[in-house]
């Protein structure tokens, strides 16, 4: 296990220059630090004449690390120029812990009437009727969900103006109870090279938790029915390749325990997994990293990307998130990988 530490995340160098009537990343460091070493409760000047209140920063969200609200606010802060562009435009599903890691958890898809200027709202139909959603792309968001007690960031696949059509496909690596995490980086690997069979471009990220996330990118228009498909074509051939190893089973009482669980299932409208950049509400405020494939290896470990390390391994290896995402799959390699050999047809239905 890393050593404990007893605080995270202080304003260390430089920030990124702010754009033009917005308040710099410096300047809200600064404020959330006084804030907090002042009582725990004041107002973030955001842009002239806008703010944002905050409250209880100095209270304890990861009591093993001693990481506070004011910590994971300033850590969002920091990162922002990486993770921002990442969640821009997608809605937000919050999850819920004003309490810290140790205290109740709830899901929240609403956002209430009113809410501080500069916080993005939309009205955001998942299934059924549109209703009010935050939608990630600025800080004074992210803050404001961190003042609600949300400690990751779960954004859609999909963004607003395209919610029918996801930029990625995510495969998600579950532990069985008594999988290590060396088993998940092999099936990791298997998966890796099960897409680059199919033609497909992949990009891992630790989840910030037990297991890890796989992306691949999708080309413009593609369904989710096509994206589901093309995360199943894959999972189906690594399951049938190392049928002890993996599993596909949804229900858990089902699944061998000490198995990986290959879930698909997240790719859908209005489902989310946390996003690359996001802190996790575990023990040692965990962060998803996203990687290089050549670091997924036997010496990986998820409990290295905290919110202390994450920042200084951003300005060594910059945005390997973003930067993968880039490099695009084509949508014959898609339609072929989604679409079984003796049903594929000349046609992109669902990939236009």
């Amino acid at each position: 296990m890393p050593a404990r530490r007893s605080r995270t995340v202080r304003p260390r160098r430089s920030a990124p220059r702010a754009p033009r009537g917005k308040a710099s990343s410096a300047s809200i460091l600064s404020a959330l630090e006084t804030i907090e070493h002042d009582g725990g409760s004041g107002s973030i000047d955001i842009a002239p004449g806008r703010s944002l209140e905050v409250s209880h920063l100095d209270k304890v969200f990861f009591a093993d690390v001693g990481v506070t609200k004011g910590d994971v606010m300033r850590y969002y802060t920091r990162v922002a120029p990486f993770m921002l562009p990442t969640i821009a435009d997608r809605p937000l599903v919050l999850k819920r812990t004003p309490d810290g890691v140790g205290g109740e958890l709830f899901f929240q898809q609403n956002a209430p009437e009113s809410v501080p200027d500069g916080v993005r709202v939309e009205n955001v139909a998942a299934q059924g009727e549109a209703q009010r959603r935050f939608v990630g792309g600025d800080l004074p968001t992210v803050l404001h969900l961190v003042q609600l007690g949300c400690i990751s960031i779960d954004p859609w696949m999909s963004r607003v103006g395209s919610l029918d059509t996801p930029d990625y496909a995510i495969i998600d690596l579950d532990p069985g109870p008594s999988a290590p995490f060396k088993l998940i980086v092999r099936v990791a690997r298997w998966l890796e090279e099960t897409l680059s069979d199919l033609g497909l471009h992949s990009v891992p990220k630790t989840s910030g938790s037990r297991g890890i996330h796989i992306a691949i990118p999708l080309p413009r228009s593609t369904s989710f029915h096509v994206a589901i498909a093309t995360a199943q074509a894959a999972a189906a051939r690594v399951v049938e390749q190392h049928a002890r190893q993996t599993t596909v089973e949804r229900a858990l009482e089902n699944r061998p325990r000490g198995a990986v669980y290959v879930d698909c299932l997240q790719n859908a409208r209005g489902k989310s997994v946390a996003s690359a950049y996001s802190v996790r509400a575990k023990p040692d405020a965990t962060v998803s990293a996203p990687l290089k494939w050549d670091e997924v290896d036997d010496s990986l470990d998820p409990r290295e990307f905290t919110t202390s390390t994450m920042p200084d391994r951003l300005d060594r290896v910059g945005d390997l998130w973003r930067t993968g995402l880039k490099q695009g799959n084509s949508a014959s390699a898609v339609r072929d990988a989604s679409v079984p050999a003796d049903k594929r047809r000349r046609t992109t239905a669902g990939i236009r």
